[in-house]
């Protein structure tokens, strides 16, 4: 292993050449995530030239042979296999990047972690907060670098919004309003695929996606103390998927279905550590939102608002000196050479990135924390911090009352 010195990732110094550390790479699962982040550790060279590694795509793991077809003929991947273990115990793999079904994390993730591999897991780490537990405690005893795929923290007008609210441009925060709505599950034909079903994707919506949203809000907003939740499953019959069908996928109205046995609608009141209050709603079976995954954070002296479906937009509303004179007003922010990370991908003002171009923000964020031996958030105990949240809010359906959050470290 060679020696790497301190590096900002952001801000590299000119014309300085880094010692790169090798960092083999393994790919388990090679669906829409698998693919996403194998396509950005193959333009991660080309995007950011002062970066200390250099990852090669040693194998990759699914259990659908055209997956493996294309890992291999369209990705140069080195090596496939059907069995994740193989993956895993590769001499040449310092990273397990874990993008299979949620109920599969745990098991891959604990395997990985013992091994001494470094483990990137997309959310939420398992389908249940025990899993997540479990998998943090591993990892926490295995001294490894840990990465969890929420992803919408790296985008820069996220990025920007954090810097204003820790120089305290905002004032003093009174209240958070996040959400995600997306339509994946809107449709009563869409398969029965496994994330509608409890056994193999855990909870529904309150893992699949409010897990985003609440993820940003602590980033931005802090810690959240107690909760109030509520759950619903409008589609509660799905068609029976008669292959490898996946959420998008559509069946017939004659075709045999399932039960779907997670929600599809999450909400929830909130009260942060800073004093502030806050409102979340996800749901995966609503009409009109399509990729709502936005925030809304109100200071005494500035509003911010943010929605993935406009992602190279931030509204800001400032409040002005002299409220009686100066015409009051949201105003648009476009994203450009000033947020972090922007100018990476184009230069300019208000020249559009793209989802893909978080992600590879994201993983060069975590590969240069595996080359630097720093730790890297969001890592497990991230996702850790959200579980312990969602269990409070599993409490809370249940009792109907609100429910204080304890860390389940403690």
């Amino acid at each position: 292993m060679s020696t790497v010195a301190t590096y900002d990732s952001v801000n590299p110094p000119v014309g300085h050449i880094m010692t790169r550390r090798k960092l083999g790479i393994a790919v388990i699962g090679f669906g829409w995530m698998g693919q996403a982040h194998s396509r950005s550790y193959l333009r991660l060279g080309q995007l950011f030239t002062e970066r200390p590694y250099e990852p090669q795509l040693v194998i990759c793991a699914d259990t659908v042979e055209q997956n493996r077809n294309r890992a291999a003929n369209d990705f140069g991947f080195t090596e496939t296999t059907d069995d994740w273990r193989a993956a895993v115990e590769h001499g040449d793999v310092d990273i397990v990047v874990i993008a299979a079904p949620n109920m599969l994390h745990e098991e891959i993730a604990v395997t990985a972690a013992e091994a001494g591999k470094h483990v990137f897991c997309e959310k939420p780490v398992g389908g249940t907060p025990e899993q997540t537990l479990r998998v943090y405690q591993v990892c926490e005893t295995a001294g490894i670098v840990t990465g969890v795929g929420y992803n919408y923290r790296f985008a820069p007008q996220v990025c920007l919004a954090k810097q204003m609210i820790e120089r305290g441009d905002l004032g003093e925060i009174t209240n958070y309003r996040g959400r995600f709505f997306s339509m994946y599950g809107a449709d009563p034909l869409g398969l029965l695929s496994w994330r509608f079903q409890l056994d193999q994707a855990g909870h529904g919506a309150s893992t699949d996606i409010l897990s985003h949203s609440m993820d940003l809000a602590m980033m931005l907003n802090g810690p959240i103390t107690s909760v109030v939740g509520a759950s619903e499953t409008f589609i509660t019959e799905r068609p029976l998927p008669s292959g490898t069908g996946t959420h998008y996928d559509r069946g017939g109205a004659d075709d045999p279905t399932g039960t779907v046995t997670n929600e599809d609608y999450f909400a929830a009141l909130v009260r942060f550590a800073n004093g502030s209050v806050g409102t979340f709603e996800s749901s995966r079976a609503i009409v009109g939102p399509q990729s709502q995954m936005a925030f809304d954070i109100y200071g005494t002296q500035v509003a911010l608002g943010w929605n993935l479906e406009t992602m190279n937009e931030m509204a800001m509303f400032r409040l002005a000196n002299d409220q009686q004179r100066v015409p009051q007003g949201y105003t648009t922010l476009y994203a450009g050479e000033a947020q972090p990370y922007h100018s990476v991908f184009v230069p300019g003002e208000a020249n559009a990135i793209g989802f893909e171009d978080i992600v590879t923000i994201q993983d060069h964020e975590f590969l240069s924390a595996v080359a630097e031996g720093r730790p890297h958030s969001a890592g497990m105990r991230q996702a850790l911090d959200y579980v312990s949240v969602q269990a409070a809010l599993l409490q809370s359906v249940e009792t109907r009352s609100w429910v204080d959050v304890i860390s389940l470290a403690d």
